[in-house]
């Protein structure tokens, strides 16, 4: 069970941090307790029965207490008539929790109190360590409970010496932090001195020092990963004439300055002789697949291939026909490589791909089987980098010889993130929008008031434009969101909109009725497209004007924001009108948030609070560190302190040992946790 939770040694153990701590150090005999308080008691089981509901499992657990007091001390756990058979009569517990009168009966009353079974063994020891002191509560692990944390914990650091610190003494000492064996026992088992809300925040020294840690040693691992990266021998592209009129040819409107500067960047890179290992945000809508596409350029008239990674074939599809419409006037080859592609396509484009007859590939996963083999590849272009590990992208990097990353993402990431989980690669922000365009107003409506959305869509039709009702689809849920859109598109063009053309798009129609609806659409021809979230990314149609988007309250905020960044690509004035039910009040946070701003950093921001770091990126494999103890959202003043002490370290270390040791340390600790392979 341990193990299941990455918990293998001792040292992991002692790394197992208390989620909180309680105060359980008022403890009373049942007759000194007041209604109010909270408190902590040790009585015993004198009897319980459940109090059943219809449904079986919803009983209420009621248990009579009582110690040597005259009263008794009723206590009740909702939910939870599986208890009957733990607590029976003549069971001692520790219970704590607010003391209540009940109005029925005036007894003295727990409600869903945290309680302990005390075990005849050492009881006067157990009932000492879990209750009249300050307690940690851990997170429960299968069948060890918080209680069995305690008591592992607390027979570890009794028969444990002196702990090795491997921080380096002077940070130690210039960062006044106590070393790590005081720190440690501190964490578990906190004196009753120290003040709870400090420790709650986790912001008592002990805290501080043992956060500081692990954000220092990942960034120490980073930044070595860094300096290695520009150590190692790479593709030393020439930026020749010809390629500068290449890039000139293809270009189908003058690049912004924003995305001059990007592109400057970027050819600077891949000048030098060491690989390119760069991350490219920007904005929806920003353009940051075109400067790809200048990066593309460059490796290509120098005879090598590139790789476009996609993380959805839906994706992976709107790249390879932007590409291939972008690049039809240079005569370079693209092809699209996915898992939907029969073992006949897939084998004669691996044997193209392998024979250099193919410039650019452009895929999902499957680029990253081991039999795709490239004649020269020289750069590799992630693209929604965070849906994938950073395992992926190693794979990627060794079908070349040290070819160049150039890492993309049209989610902006929050600056603490990406300090922590792209902090070994440089990065590029193009923070402006192309000339001319109106921000995008931005509406809430209930589903209830959906007609008045469909007349203010018909006046906007009226005048020459074109809009997009989008049923956003969880990707388990293709299906049902395709039924949705299929039933919709029925009624909006046989009812609602019988005068214009309604086109329908969704993630199973084959490849080429997608194009040929996009084309259509594009053209003109469809007034309103009907949609799962195909139109996530990449989609770009000046005339569309109106972006509807119904139930979006099953959204993460960055998508909604994505979607939003489908129109306002025109000169005309644009709206997005999200359509909910009924909202909580995350929903509605979610909701203000996007009607108040289109600041994509702000929403990104807003998004990895309501969802915290790891739902942010919607998978575990999105290379997140697997912190202990530290919290990107909570704790980032202290990872600002630990980045800028352990540059300094890597930069300029006290000593060449002290540097060794730094290195051997992160290479036996870190290495099964972070995957930062090779460091040093």
């Amino acid at each position: 069970m341990l193990e299941a939770k990455g918990l293998t040694t001792v040292e992991d153990l002692l790394a197992y941090t208390p989620l909180r701590y309680e105060d359980r150090s008022n403890l009373k005999p049942i007759g000194q307790l007041a209604p109010g308080e909270m408190a902590t008691v040790i009585a015993e089981v004198r009897s319980g029965k459940v109090v059943s509901f219809r449904r079986k499992n919803l009983g209420i657990f009621e248990a009579v207490l009582g110690d040597d007091s005259p009263e008794k001390l009723v206590a009740k756990w909702f939910n939870a008539a599986y208890l009957a058979d733990k607590l029976v009569e003549g069971v001692r517990l520790a219970l704590y929790g607010k003391v209540e009168l009940d109005s029925y009966t005036g007894d003295l009353m727990l409600k869903s109190p945290e309680y302990e079974i005390l075990t005849g063994d050492d009881e006067e020891g157990e009932a000492s360590l879990h209750t009249g002191r300050v307690v940690p509560i851990y997170e429960a692990c299968g069948k060890i409970t918080t209680r069995v944390f305690r008591s592992i914990l607390k027979r570890l650091l009794d028969s444990m010496g002196t702990l090795e610190d491997p921080l380096p003494p002077s940070i130690c000492e210039r960062l006044k932090l106590p070393d790590r064996t005081t720190a440690t026992r501190f964490i578990h088992f906190p004196p009753e001195t120290e003040d709870l809300r400090l420790l709650n925040a986790f912001r008592s020294q002990a805290h501080f020092r043992m956060i500081f840690e692990e954000f220092f040693w990942l960034e120490c691992g980073l930044a070595l990963k860094k300096a290695k990266a520009r150590k190692q021998t790479g593709i030393q592209f020439e930026l020749n004439e010809r390629v500068r009129e290449q890039i000139k040819a293809m270009l189908p409107f003058k690049p912004t300055g924003a995305q001059k500067k990007v592109l400057a960047e970027i050819a600077q890179d891949m000048a030098n002789p060491h690989p390119m290992n760069r991350l490219l945000q920007g904005d929806v809508g920003s353009g940051k697949t075109l400067v790809a596409a200048e990066a593309a350029i460059i490796a290509i008239e120098n005879g090598y291939q590139v790789a476009v990674l996609a993380p959805t074939e839906i994706l992976a599809t709107q790249h390879f026909f932007y590409f291939k419409n972008l690049f039809a006037k240079l005569n370079y080859v693209p092809v699209l490589l996915t898992g939907s592609a029969t073992a006949r396509e897939k084998s004669q484009l691996k044997k193209m791909i392998a024979a250099g007859l193919v410039q650019i590939a452009i895929g999902t996963h499957a680029l990253l089987e081991p039999d795709v083999e490239f004649h020269r590849l020289g750069l590799a272009i992630v693209d929604e980098q965070h849906r994938f590990g950073v395992m992926q992208r190693l794979r990627l990097f060794e079908k070349g010889a040290n070819p160049d990353v150039l890492v993309m993402t049209a989610t902006p990431i929050p600056r603490t993130l990406a300090l922590t989980v792209y902090g070994d690669l440089d990065t590029s922000v193009i923070d402006e929008l192309p000339p001319g365009r109106k921000p995008i107003v931005t509406k809430h409506v209930t589903d209830d008031r959906v007609e008045q959305v469909y007349s203010s869509l018909k006046r906007q039709i009226d005048l020459g434009r074109q809009a997009y009702i989008v049923y956003p689809v969880i990707e388990e849920s293709e299906t049902v969101a395709m039924k949705a859109a299929q039933q919709m598109h029925t009624q909006l063009s046989e009812i609602v909109f019988p005068q214009f053309k309604v086109g329908l798009l969704h993630g199973k129609l084959p490849s080429n009725e997608k194009e040929s609806v996009m084309a259509e659409f594009k053209r003109g021809g469809i007034q309103i497209l009907v949609s799962t979230t195909v139109v996530e990314v990449g989609v770009d149609v000046p005339n569309a004007n109106v972006m509807v988007i119904e139930q979006a309250e099953r959204f993460g905020l960055a998508q909604l924001h994505q979607l939003r960044g489908r129109v306002g690509r025109g000169a005309e004035q644009s709206f997005c009108i999200l359509v909910t039910g009924k909202l909580n009040e995350t929903g509605r946070e979610r909701i203000r948030t996007l009607v108040d701003s289109s600041d994509g950093f702000y929403i990104a921001e807003m998004d990895m609070k309501l969802r915290g770091p790891g739902e942010f990126f919607g998978t575990r494999q999105s290379g997140l560190p697997a912190l202990r103890i530290a919290n990107i959202l909570r704790d980032q003043e202290i990872l600002e302190i630990a980045r800028n002490e352990a540059m300094a370290f890597v930069r300029n270390p006290p000593s060449p040992d002290d540097l060794r040791r730094a290195v051997g340390y992160i290479q036996s600790h870190w290495q099964r946790r972070y995957g930062l392979v090779q460091v040093g």
